[in-house]
């Protein structure tokens, strides 16, 4: 039997800490199963973007250029793997062209291969520029469709979309579904509907969480549609809101017309690396397994557990149904947007504001731009009605326009703050930290000479502070005195040890 070759991507070293333990894992953490990653056989190796940029400067003291040209050693036969937020490059704002330019630049000249583009709108003008600037380093321009479900989104819409992104120079495309909520068959007629569009030779990587218990089945499906690439996960960093196990994937393909060609072996040994280091972990670990109600409520989990808290924070923890209600009916007013980063915390903010103060009595800052068309162009049309809210409260128009249009030149701003702070290195990577996280990076500046620091505990750590904790207890001696309050007065209690 004749076997098509399915290439993987390994999220090991990004998607799957981001996702099961808030991006905290240590670079240290990492190095140890590079080696083996390097020679398993995979299409591409994920390591890189998404919010590790953000928690290595914020959390872990470490530069995350340094990390980049760490993997690119350490990885010399493996394609290097980014998530880019399009405009937004990895920071929470549209950044100039310039600014989008001189990023891809430097993450291509630092080690970079693959970059995954996307937009939390699917609004093609905002992936445009960072298309571009990836053709122009030679390097590999992956256009994204991110995956939603709504009264609007068709296989049809996404087949569309799927065009634009490859009349944009898209060397492939990737189906990415960062809730858990594509289910078997409309990724098998999305996949289909592409490949029978703009040709077979059309290369579709899959991305999927597996937080619906679902989506290993999607995988297959995805794969008998014509899929070339899939993302999983090495099965010690797999499941709940993380990714399907990678061994999982190999094991699902035994005896039919699909492979891998991944080497066993070094799947083993990698499982085995990060299985040691995962319980280090363990006080940043997501405490979700599997979530089925995402399918009716269209929530990610990560998006639920910020209202909740929200909720609670107002001392209103009991009205959290009530906000789920709302969710879908604030989603359709500002025109279907996917719920991904950042328009899932803006419509989930905007829902527990109509539930708590009435619906649009106030909008946040952030709502009002997206319903006067600041973060880009949603599939829907927006609600006349809360577009003028917005108008009136923000006191500005709404546009049509690509918003970074609006943008004046920044990089030589950018450049002269950067060079003002205390440990800056006079570096272009230096200017673009401090360009996307502006709060964190002086802080970090000042401080990174002191090293990486790494979060995790290991079961020595874990178990001498335990052990302290008991010899502190128990090093005290003579009689334990304490302080009662009683009927609104406060008496002194001594207690004589045994």
């Amino acid at each position: 039997m004749s076997q098509r070759t399915i290439g993987v991507t390994e999220v090991a070293l990004r998607d799957a800490h981001q996702s099961l333990m808030a991006t905290r894992m240590a670079l240290e953490d990492m190095v140890g199963a590079c080696a083996d990653i390097d020679a398993a056989g995979y299409w591409s190796v994920e390591c890189w973007g998404g919010a590790t940029y953000d928690s290595c400067i914020r959390f872990l003291n470490e530069d995350p250029w340094a990390r980049l040209r760490t993997f690119r050693e350490l990885l010399p036969n493996s394609r290097l793997q980014m998530l880019l937020r399009g405009q937004n490059l990895l920071g929470y704002r549209h950044y100039q062209d310039e600014v989008v330019q001189r990023f891809v630049d430097k993450s291509a000249e630092n080690g970079m291969d693959v970059f995954r583009v996307f937009d939390a709108l699917n609004d093609p003008r905002n992936m445009e520029i960072a298309m571009k600037a990836v053709k122009a380093t030679g390097k590999h321009a992956q256009g994204t469709i991110c995956y939603t479900i709504s009264p609007l989104h068709t296989v049809e819409g996404y087949v569309k979309l799927a065009g634009q992104l490859l009349d944009m120079g898209a060397e492939s495309l990737a189906l990415k579904d960062m809730a858990a909520l594509l289910q078997p068959q409309p990724a098998y007629d999305i996949i289909r509907g592409i490949k029978e569009t703009y040709g077979e030779d059309t290369q579709v990587n899959v991305h999927c969480h597996a937080t619906t218990g679902v989506t290993l089945v999607t995988l297959m499906k995805a794969i008998e549609a014509g899929a070339d690439v899939v993302d999983t996960a090495i099965s010690s960093m797999s499941l709940g809101p993380g990714h399907n196990p990678t061994e999982s994937l190999v094991a699902m393909l035994e005896g039919t017309p699909y492979t891998t060609e991944l080497d066993p072996d070094r799947l083993i040994r990698i499982r085995d690396h990060f299985a040691a280091i995962r319980p280090k972990y363990a006080a940043f670990e997501s405490a979700t397994l599997v979530d089925t109600d995402i399918f009716s409520s269209q929530i990610p989990g990560g998006m639920l557990s910020n209202m909740e808290s929200q909720l609670k924070a107002q001392g209103a923890g009991d009205r959290t149904k009530e906000v789920m209600a709302e969710v879908p009916l604030v989603k359709a007013d500002a025109g279907h947007p996917p719920l991904v980063t950042p328009s899932s915390q803006i419509v989930g903010t905007q829902a527990v504001f109509n539930v708590l103060m009435g619906r649009y009595k106030v909008l946040t800052g952030e709502f009002a731009d997206l319903m006067l068309g600041y973060y880009g162009e949603c599939i829907g049309e927006r609600n006349p009605e809360v577009v003028e809210i917005a108008r009136a409260q923000a006191k500005k128009d709404p546009i049509t326009v690509r918003p970074a249009d609006l943008l004046e030149p920044e990089w030589d701003k950018l450049s002269a703050d950067a060079a003002a702070l205390a440990g800056f290195d006079g570096s272009d990577e230096d200017v673009l930290t401090y360009a996307m996280f502006p709060g964190v990076a002086p802080g970090f500046f000042e401080n990174r000479a002191d090293g990486p620091k790494n979060v995790g505990k290991t079961a020595d750590e874990l178990a001498a502070s335990a052990q302290a904790k008991s010899d502190s207890a128990t090093a005290v001696t003579g009689p334990i005195k304490y302080k009662v309050s009683m009927g609104g007065r406060e008496h002194s209690v001594t207690v004589e040890r045994a």
